[in-house]
């Protein structure tokens, strides 16, 4: 059996240490020794998304990050996006555009178009559906997906994000 090693990173905001196998995936250990089963884990080879997380607020795929690299990291689960008042912007435009059916892409989707607003406040349909490309949905199709998306934008931009949408 492999040596344990304890790993320090914030995760959705505290500092937490928790002790991990050096094989044990990012996804593994969010799952099954921290508790945070939000992350979904679909294929885990690395091609469907759902266990998308924001490692140093960029979109990874947690099952080929292995938890060891992510000693002094920040890493954010779908289980930090939500506010003290309930769902955000973006997790009510998946709900209200029927953009989730199964919901195991659900998460995976909602962190990457989280990276993707915060970099591009108002982006085109191509733009979404680019960036979105590494994640994939059995059940809803990507129309409904793509519509939320456009939706948290306008409301971000109506709320006054500065973009000219």
């Amino acid at each position: 059996m492999a040596t344990q090693r304890v790993v320090t990173a914030t995760i959705n905001g505290r500092e937490r240490s928790f002790l991990c196998e050096p094989r044990q995936t990012l996804l593994e250990v969010l799952r099954d020794v921290l508790s945070l089963t939000g992350t979904k884990e679909g294929c885990s080879n690395g091609n469907c998304g759902a266990c998308t997380v924001l490692l140093e607020g960029k979109p990874v795929v947690s099952c080929l990050v292995l938890a060891v690299e992510c000693e002094g990291q920040s890493i954010e689960t779908i289980e930090g996006i939500d506010t003290k008042d309930g769902l955000t912007p973006l997790q009510n435009a998946f709900l209200e555009n029927a953009a989730l059916q199964c919901g195991i892409c659900t998460p995976g989707f909602i962190m990457s178009t989280k990276a993707l607003l915060r970099d591009n406040p108002n982006p085109t349909e191509e733009e979404i559906r680019f960036k979105l490309a590494g994640n994939l949905c059995r059940c809803t199709g990507y129309d409904k997906i793509v519509k939320a998306v456009q939706d948290a934008a306008q409301r971000r931009c109506g709320s006054g994000c500065g973009c000219n949408g």
